[in-house]
């Protein structure tokens, strides 16, 4: 006989979650933090305090939010990616991360504190984000430099969906 655990989320009493928010397995959501309509936080996420997250946005397993980002709508957060807080760690001056809306983070990314992702914008899987990336460009590598814009990442993405 199997015995079904409990799930244990920590939501702090003061965060804001807007409506049909779902929030999966051993998820931490801080203090100050406010989450905006039909926004899905996949397991074991850390969504630090005092955090704004727009709606409609898809944050995977896994992924590190530190205090004071800002997420756009419509955005997309790849399992494990990491934002961090302190561009001189351990200076103990903590800046957040901005992602503008419509973006896209890949799995296992890493995003320098203080870094504004641009809306549209694209970081591939497993780049390292030293500087801010404009508008509807996709950035990959370590660090990660511009390789095409949003645009191209559509049309070879519908090309590979269409691929037998």
């Amino acid at each position: 006989m199997v015995e079904k655990s409990k799930v244990v989320n920590f939501i702090s009493p003061d965060a804001k979650l807007g409506r049909n928010v779902k929030v999966w397995n051993f998820t931490y959501i801080g203090a100050g933090t406010i989450i905006g309509d039909n926004v899905k936080i996949g397991s074991l996420a850390h969504i630090d305090y005092d955090v704004r997250i727009g709606s409609g946005t898809m944050i995977e397993g896994s992924v590190y939010i530190p205090p004071m980002s800002r997420i756009g709508k419509n955005v997309f957060i790849g399992p494990a990616a990491v934002l961090t807080n302190d561009p001189y760690p351990p200076s103990g001056k903590m800046v957040g991360v901005t992602i503008q809306d419509d973006a896209v983070v890949g799995a296992r990314a890493v995003i320098k504190a203080g870094v504004t992702v641009g809306r549209g914008s694209v970081v591939a899987m497993g780049a390292v984000v030293t500087k801010d990336i404009p508008p509807g460009k996709v950035v990959m590598g370590v660090p990660a430099r511009v390789v095409y814009t949003r645009k191209e990442f559509d049309a070879k993405m519908k090309k590979w969906q269409l691929e037998g």
